[in-house]
């Protein structure tokens, strides 16, 4: 019954089969998704009550699961309505929804191997999250270019989600230590990668850019190429140095909790007299706008918080 649900209006976790209080999820300190970051993962965003490309987040757990070698047990289907329903309960418009497989404790005590465990599902949603501070956003981030240099992609794919974060959790150490707000970091060849839960983009002579290496292939980052092909704005993937990124005209960085965020300082360069830049402000007006229009939507069933909490 309604009156029995618990309080869920800062978050609703599925953990195990049933529905709890985001607060009150746990995870086995046996799990090798918290001893081993045996782990992957994918976020994906509600706004005003809908999904944003809820199918393409969908695309991406499914192909960091076979790249991970987890089987959760839930179909796709299934994963989608436990996102659903734990939005539903949260009763919440603007939520930051998780869906997290681990590699679980093993069946055998004491075994080594991976087949042995048996994998996890998780999920929950709370509320909204932006990497970059909406305050923040609206002056302009200041990047620091980190000197610690990304895991290597072949040894943790970047296009797999993943919780392996020494060293952009190092880089953003380093950016407060300099008084920046966030982090970028390149890879041990000098190109630029990504930042700490988003991707990077530049503006030079009219043309968006973005890195080819190194990070994850992001839904914000498609989004923004697919509104550039929209406004016949010239953009393309290609490979970025440190000093590309000094001679830019704009920079801004996009990520599922945040969306279109501009950029008005890296490291010492300083942009459009220390503010975000007008093609930025395009982007991330425009961003918006499909959003309200329904772009890539799903809505979400509020009313199915109304029936029993049981799985």
């Amino acid at each position: 019954m309604t009156a029995d649900l618990p309080d869920f209006s800062q978050g609703a976790a599925f953990v195990e089969g049933r529905y709890v209080q985001a607060s009150e999820a746990r995870l086995s300190i046996l799990d090798w998704g918290f001893t081993r970051s045996d782990v992957t993962y994918d976020v994906v965003h509600v706004r005003d009550g809908g999904f944003f490309r809820l199918d393409d987040h969908l695309d991406r757990f499914e192909r960091s699961l076979a790249a991970c070698r987890l089987t959760p047990p839930h179909s796709r289907a299934e994963i989608a309505a436990i996102l659903e329903r734990c939005v539903a309960l949260s009763g919440l418009r603007d939520a930051y929804v998780a869906m997290v497989c681990t590699r679980g404790r093993p069946r055998i005590f004491g075994s080594r191997r991976p087949a042995d465990c048996e994998n996890l599902f998780t999920a929950y949603a709370i509320p909204w999250i932006d990497v970059i501070p909406l305050d923040v956003q609206a002056r302009g981030a200041h990047l620091h270019v980190a000197s610690v240099p990304r895991i290597a992609a072949a040894s943790i794919d970047p296009t797999v989600k993943n919780y392996h974060w020494g060293d952009l959790t190092r880089g953003l150490f380093e950016a407060h230590d300099a008084g920046a707000d966030t982090a970028v970091l390149l890879d041990s060849d000098g190109f630029v990668t990504e930042g700490p839960g988003f991707n990077v983009f530049m503006v030079r002579d009219g043309e968006v850019l973005t890195p080819d290496r190194g990070a994850l292939e992001g839904i914000t980052r498609r989004s923004v190429l697919d509104l550039c092909a929209i406004i016949g704005l010239p953009a393309r993937i290609a490979p970025l140095r440190h000093e590309d990124l000094l001679q830019a005209d704009e920079v801004f960085c996009t990520t599922t909790a945040g969306g279109v965020m501009p950029v008005a300082r890296v490291d010492g360069h300083i942009m459009n007299n220390d503010a975000p830049g007008p093609v930025s402000l395009r982007l991330k007006a425009l961003y918006w706008q499909k959003h309200a229009e329904g772009w890539h939507r799903t809505e979400v069933n509020y009313a199915a918080a109304k029936t029993t909490t049981a799985a």
